[in-house]
């Protein structure tokens, strides 16, 4: 017969999981840095590419375009598998299709092959929504705010840090070196998570969409290649507008097919709720004014002081002026946890983007030196600081702790989606202002304001977006529903037969839904986590047989842990957790 137990009233320390996890965020931050210097590593050569490469201008933005539309591919795809088959399983897999990529690259001048290899460095773009998605199951919920923030930030971090790196290589050795960096990083990488990250426990039920992944991802090609290519083939071009049409009508059944799919790639029903959908609209805001800022600052800091405007600073130079951009966003991270645990993540949010607002405006008037790129960089990256950490506290806030990747893929890739479109509209109001100087055409001082107009309205867009989101305690409610009321499927593990299993009830005997089961090994590590379903039921496989403590918390209720003793052999325990109410919900149920 199975063992049973049932916990009864007692104290417990605030929450299990902080012990064995020390590693976790810096080693996860660092995967976002690493992913960081891969898009980076070019921008100090992009000009000289042509050359590098013995082919046209119009050909070698490819090795540019390339990475765009493969991370943009991988990200939701990657976010999915980890999900169903384990979130640190695809970071490494990630992580391991960057280094082959940057290899490649590094032992080739081909463009075709460089190409090829740019591709698979995209790649590594999945590294950050899996990430995340990590951090929710792994660690203790007083510490997720500040790591999430350090992890949606570290593509800011390693961007501000890459580019004046990147800069030196590139003037002091040859180019490939930058390839073999991105590589011995990913290597880095890739043994840092082996050693410090532990897999998650958490699934997703279903299987993988394959189909619904090549419909999103010739989609999402069909959408980006004419963004990114519209100024050099013409905006209104047959090919640039063919392709947004049949960008249009493959996304359109894709959504059809999604919604009718048992185990979709993306959950729609779940992305059109109101709490996600604004936050992903806000995310393309958001991604336009960061890129805005990486367009103009190093354009102006290069240009001959000749032309009246520009401050003739080298390139290793201009790149220390940009990166206080990437180290404002990494010293926001504990700020924004304060702020988010006091007031919610969509006030951090919205203050975020009113700094970046202020951080443009202010720009619009400091740009006859180069200490007031400085300024701009720190304003702007602290906006940008508070706005990135939000978002995925957002997503989180809305979706299942089984969605999390997918969701924070999703949500990750609209952010791609807006530096394309900063990327296409600044550098298209960047070429038509530009002038004749010394042979070649330069951009003006109006096109860089024009720019931060620009950048300035995006963020105005945002904040009105921001605006409509949910209150912290309404997103908290509608989380547990699924738009038509009904409640979502539970997390499922990977597991056979046996384990612990049972329910979490109060002390009346009814359920507790969604509350957080751990399972506590003999050294005090985490060795399980599952969230029990609308009904308090849950089932968390072991590793093996022994002494374990299982913790149960929810929302209101005091957290509680019993022992518990798996003898393996496949047969199940049940194991019962009573959660007593907190001592301020007993005090509020005291009739007066």
């Amino acid at each position: 017969m199975p063992q049973t137990t049932t916990a009864q009233h007692a104290g417990t320390r605030p929450d299990s999981r902080e012990r064995g996890t020390g590693g976790v965020v810096p080693v996860l931050a660092f995967a976002g840095i690493t992913v960081a210097v891969m898009q980076t590593l070019l921008v100090p050569v992009i000009k000289d590419l042509p050359t590098l490469l013995h082919t046209e201008p119009a050909n070698a933005t490819w090795v540019m375009t390339a990475t765009l539309l493969a991370g943009a591919v991988s990200t939701p795809i990657m976010g999915r598998l980890g999900d169903l088959f384990g979130k640190r399983r695809m970071l490494l897999a990630s992580l391991a299709v960057m280094v082959i990529g940057s290899l490649i690259c590094g032992f080739t001048d081909d463009l075709v092959i460089m190409i090829v290899g740019r591709s698979l460095q995209g790649f590594a773009m999945g590294a950050i929504p899996l990430g995340i998605g990590i951090m929710r199951d792994e660690l203790p919920r007083e510490r997720l705010g500040s790591a999430m923030a350090l992890m949606s930030s570290s593509i800011g971090v390693g961007g501000g840090l890459a580019l004046p790196a990147a800069a030196l290589v590139a003037q002091n050795a040859d180019w490939h070196a930058l390839f073999f960096g991105a590589a011995g990083l990913g290597v880095l990488s890739m043994l840092l998570t082996v050693f410090f990250v532990p897999e998650s426990s958490v699934r997703a039920p279903g299987r993988f969409d394959w189909l619904g992944a090549l419909g999103l991802s010739a989609g999402l090609v069909a959408l980006l290649l004419p963004i990114t290519k519209g100024s050099d083939w013409g905006w209104g071009s047959s090919t640039t507008l063919g392709l947004f049409g049949l960008a249009v009508a493959i996304l359109l059944l894709w959504g059809v097919m999604e919604l009718r799919s048992s185990a979709p790639l993306v959950d729609l029903r779940t992305s059109a709720r109101r709490e996600v959908l604004l936050t992903n609209l806000t995310s393309i805001m958001v991604g336009v004014a960061f890129y805005a800022i990486s367009l103009v600052l190093p354009q102006l800091l290069q240009l001959p002081a000749s032309t009246g405007y520009g401050l003739g600073q080298s390139m290793v130079v201009a790149g220390l002026c940009v990166a206080p951009l990437g180290l404002t966003m990494m010293f926001t991270a504990p700020l924004y946890a304060r702020i988010s645990a006091k007031h919610g993540p969509k006030v951090s949010l919205m203050l975020g983007m009113l700094i970046i607002g202020i951080g443009y405006g202010a720009g619009l008037g400091l740009m006859s030196a180069a200490w007031q790129t400085i300024i701009i960089s720190v304003v702007v990256g602290a906006g940008i600081g508070l706005a990135y950490s939000s978002l995925p506290a957002l997503i989180i806030g809305a979706v299942d702790p089984s969605e999390t990747g997918a969701a924070n893929g999703l949500n990750t890739l609209m952010r791609s989606i807006g530096t394309s479109v900063s990327s296409a509209v600044i550098g298209m109001v960047l070429a038509h202002t530009s002038v004749q100087s010394g042979g070649m055409a330069v951009p003006t001082m109006s096109g860089f304001r024009i720019s931060f107009v620009i950048a300035t309205g995006a963020v105005i867009g945002g904040l009105v977006l921001a605006s409509f989101l949910p209150s912290q305690r309404a997103s908290r409610t509608a989380a547990a529903k699924s738009p038509a009321g009904e409640t979502r499927q539970h997390p499922t593990l990977v597991a056979g037969s046996g384990g612990f299993r049972g329910r979490v009830l109060d002390a009346e005997g009814m359920p507790v839904p969604r509350a957080n089961i751990t399972l506590i090994d003999r050294r005090g590590r985490q060795a399980g986590l599952t969230v029990a379903d609308e009904d308090g039921r849950y089932t968390l496989l072991p590793p093996s047989d022994g002494d374990y403590v299982l913790a149960g918390s929810a929302t209101g209720y005091a957290p509680h842990a019993c022992p518990a003793v798996y003898p393996g052999g496949g047969r199940p325990v049940d194991v019962d957790l009573v959660l007593a109410l907190s001592a301020p919900e007993r005090r509020a149920v005291v009739p007066s």
